[in-house]
């Protein structure tokens, strides 16, 4: 992996060659002193200070007497106990509600590479739609998974010569409710050759999806063929695309082979194995059973909340999705 490789992935960088097969996205570049305000793990939860007086959480039940402010009592000179003020950034703040309302009044946000999807759960729609500066504010600063972009990004690449990106953006692309979460897939490319897909959302089954699996094979592979191969320059990558009803193919995003790109229903070494072995055959993999269900791999708070250790409930929930799917491949076979 190299950095030009990881570059090309970033949406600032690939989004304005490929705007009009994608959904509609405006992208701000972000100051650095905003970039600081979402690495800052030393100071107190605070969120910004909003100049439209915006909530993060407008569906909260609110309770005045535990929002007083902390007042420091008169001869204090204790300083830990000065309330932190909490930052503002009001010219991000305005530029960020105009492109909002531009886009029909709802975005989900993402940084250069990834969207904080980690972080769901902390919103008053437990989704990544947002409908102010506040609400963005709020997923970006909870989020882990965006220490990736922030941080560790160029951790794999074997030209390394940055820490991190010259320059953070924030792309907000318009929030779309009919959405269906299964038809959307992951395209994995190496070599130029399109090598393997995969269902997005594999935490659910849908039994649709097992009719539909030769039609959609075929208008993803057409997509590649004619929009993505010649036009993307890294020859090893994933991108991903939603499939509408009536066929057309939308490109919603480009990540690197490897490095922190999830393979979702694939394992990186199966698809290596699969190119040495098959050459250029397409594998194309749905979840066919209840019991193919990947709950691990998106759920509605941190990973770190799970309790996966023997004897748990989701140790026991996968030990037996397990055991069904050994009896179905063997009485299968």
């Amino acid at each position: 992996m190299r950095e030009e490789e990881i570059n090309r992935c970033q949406i600032q960088e690939w989004y304005p060659k490929f705007k009009s097969l994608s959904i509609k996205t405006l992208i701000h570049e972000l100051p650095e002193s905003f970039v600081q305000y979402l690495l800052d793990d030393y100071g107190p939860f605070l969120l910004p200070l909003s100049i439209s007086k915006e909530d993060a959480l407008p569906n909260r039940i609110h309770k005045p007497e535990e929002e007083e402010d902390y007042v420091v009592s008169e001869g204090s000179e204790d300083e830990s106990e000065q309330p932190s003020s909490a930052p503002s950034f009001p010219e991000l703040e305005l530029q960020i509600k105009e492109s909002i309302e531009a886009l029909g009044g709802a975005v989900f946000p993402k940084l250069n590479w990834s969207a904080p999807k980690d972080s769901a759960w902390i919103s008053s729609t437990g989704s990544l739609k947002c409908t102010s500066f506040s609400e963005i504010a709020l997923l970006l600063r909870s989020s882990d998974s965006l220490v990736n972009d922030l941080c560790h990004a160029y951790d794999s690449c074997s030209n390394r010569t940055s820490l991190r990106p010259s320059s953070f953006f924030l792309a907000l692309r318009k929030w779309y409710p009919s959405l269906r979460p299964e038809m959307e897939f992951r395209c994995f490319v190496c070599g130029q050759l399109l090598v393997g897909i995969s269902q997005r959302e594999v935490t659910g089954y849908y039994p649709a999806l097992l009719e539909r699996k030769n039609e959609l094979q075929m208008v993803i592979q057409e997509f590649f063929m004619d929009e993505v191969r010649l036009k993307f320059d890294s020859e090893n990558y994933t991108f991903d695309v939603y499939v509408r009803k009536d066929g057309q193919v939308k490109l919603l995003d480009f990540n690197p082979w490897g490095a922190f790109t999830l393979p979702l229903l694939f394992s990186w070494e199966e698809l290596e194995e699969n190119i040495i072995k098959d050459g250029n055959t397409l594998e194309f993999k749905i979840v066919d059973s209840q019991c193919g269900v990947r709950p691990g791999l998106k759920t509605a708070v941190p990973y770190d909340y799970l309790d996966t250790s023997p004897g748990s409930g989701w140790d026991q929930f996968l030990r037996n999705a397990d055991e069904e799917l050994r009896r179905q491949t063997q009485s299968s076979g």
